[in-house]
């Protein structure tokens, strides 16, 4: 069965975007960024929330088309181009680029794509993310801790009484600081 990854990147202070929504405070280099090539391209879909997608759909389309892009930056670009997408929004009334419009995260709909071949589930957006969360729908935690603080800003995480044991199942520091933790949902401590 496929799971469902969140991958996000984060301060160090655990927001994934500044006061004004800025993010240009991540430290994507040449490394990191060959890396995320690797791990999204594995992915058998992305899940994005309507920011998440609109941001990366106003840049990925025809970065490869830009001279100044690198060839890590353009490969990227057809990986993003040519995986399926699947975007949650009620408000966004289409949306190209092999991507498919979804209103409401269901569970049971979530569950049975789950069930479907292929690779895992890419997760993004603070906001989807807590709605997965809330239905238990999240296998594994890619977060991308970079060297910053940035003091305020948009979570990653929405406060909650809920609790989540989660089993570490690697750590990686890339060389410009950032550091991978990825974790598992640890089944047996659900409570």
């Amino acid at each position: 069965m496929r799971r469902i990854v969140l991958m996000m990147s984060v301060s160090l202070d655990g927001y994934v975007e500044g006061p004004n929504r800025e993010i240009d405070w991540h430290r994507v280099d040449e490394e990191l960024h060959r890396h995320f090539n690797e791990e999204i391209s594995r992915f058998g879909a992305l899940l994005d929330g309507r920011v998440t997608h609109e941001l990366m759909a106003a840049y990925w389309p025809t970065a490869d088309q830009d001279p100044a892009s690198t060839p890590t930056e353009a490969e990227f670009a057809g990986i993003w181009r040519d995986i399926p997408k699947i975007v949650y929004s009620r408000t966004l009334e289409r949306a190209d680029w092999n991507t498919t419009l979804v209103r409401d995260v269901v569970p049971e709909e979530v569950r049975a794509l789950k069930e479907q071949p292929g690779g895992d589930l890419g997760l993004g957006g603070a906001g989807l993310a807590a709605s997965f969360l809330r239905h238990g729908l999240v296998d594994e935690f890619r977060i991308y801790v970079h060297p910053v603080l940035i003091g305020s800003g948009k979570p990653l995480f929405e406060r909650t009484d809920a609790l989540t044991d989660l089993r570490l199942a690697e750590t990686r520091a890339f060389g410009n600081g950032v550091v991978l933790l990825r974790y598992e949902r640890d089944p047996a401590g659900q409570v």
